[in-house]
């Protein structure tokens, strides 16, 4: 008699509340995100499609090149997902990396019908890289709009220790909506560039609470750039996730036309402000030099209360 095979045992949503999202492994995240045992990963370590341009450097390799995709299940239902490994060279893209981000989103394109869920935890573009990483970022942008216009939800879920910086803060403004918890970071520029390019004077980046009231995940929600904010867990952003796509509409032609006239009202609005807490107080939210020390919970009520949204989430 053959022995029975065994299953994996069920997914713990008791311990996937303790695991903090920023410190995990991307791997971690996405078991403790989809239905226990349901995730396929594609082109797995068996496959080895590491980068071919970092032997070249004397780099080391890694036998995802940092990035992890494939499909599961979240509740019960399909999704398609992809996480960065921000441990390796920062998550940033390269050649296979993005290649691997491409194929998924355009799977997704072709069946119409299966979101997309992409944990971003990244630098931005390997130097090492930066032609062939360049050109990933315009072909992932292009492949997450191609997507969207056939009906796919893409909802990007942005947590990590390496936050959402370069053309990584590019593709995640094309999502249909974003979650962000407290350390997480979003921006075009990271701290580090912003100071060697302009002076220390223009934006001290050893300065973390400056870095958080400009980019972190408390202001980009007030700022409605993020549609969700929740604790830095895994069954928080499990949560955020499922009530994205529950939220998500249709996109269209109107859609990117409320894009442009919320981001035209922003700057309107706060274009005078010359801190994250003058931009708080302008929102009209009572001792506003507080928001960085409040709990999750606290801070969601205040948020909510002002009712910023982004993208598709209205």
């Amino acid at each position: 008699m053959t022995a029975p095979i065994k299953q994996p045992a069920p997914a713990s949503a008791e311990r996937s509340r303790t695991i903090s999202f920023n410190e995990a492994s991307a791997r971690t995240r996405i078991e403790r995100l989809l239905d226990a045992g349901s995730f396929v990963e594609f082109i797995g370590p068996e496959s080895r499609e590491v980068s071919p341009h970092l032997k070249i450097f004397d780099l080391p390799e890694q036998f995802d090149d940092g990035i992890v995709v494939g499909r599961g299940r979240l509740d019960t239902s399909p999704v398609f997902i992809a996480a960065q490994e921000g441990r390796f060279m920062g998550g940033a893209f390269g050649e296979v990396h993005g290649a691997k981000l491409i194929g998924l989103l355009r799977a997704a394109r072709e069946l119409k019908s299966i979101p997309v869920l992409i944990l971003f935890d990244t630098g931005g573009v390997r130097l090492q890289e930066a032609n062939a990483g360049e050109l990933a970022i315009a072909e992932i942008m292009r492949a997450v709009m191609e997507a969207r216009t056939a009906g796919v939800k893409v909802v990007g879920l942005i947590g990590g220790r390496s936050g959402c910086y370069g053309g990584g803060g590019l593709i995640a403004g094309c999502c249909s909506a974003l979650a962000v918890s407290e350390p997480g970071r979003i921006a075009v520029s990271g701290p580090e560039v912003i100071e060697t390019n302009r002076g220390v004077e223009e934006f001290d980046s050893r300065d973390r609470a400056l870095v958080w009231r400009t980019m972190g995940g408390k202001h980009r929600r007030l700022l409605g750039a993020a549609d969700v904010f929740t604790d830095d867990t895994v069954q928080g952003f499990r949560d955020a996730a499922l009530k994205l796509l529950g939220l998500v509409g249709t996109f269209g032609l109107d859609r990117l036309k409320a894009e442009q006239v919320r981001l035209a009202d922003r700057l309107r609005s706060f274009g005078a402000c010359e801190d994250g807490v003058d931009i708080w107080m302008a929102e009209g939210i009572a001792h506003a030099e507080t928001i960085p020390e409040l709990p999750a919970e606290q801070f969601i009520a205040v948020a909510d209360k002002i009712g910023r949204t982004s993208h598709d989430a209205r």
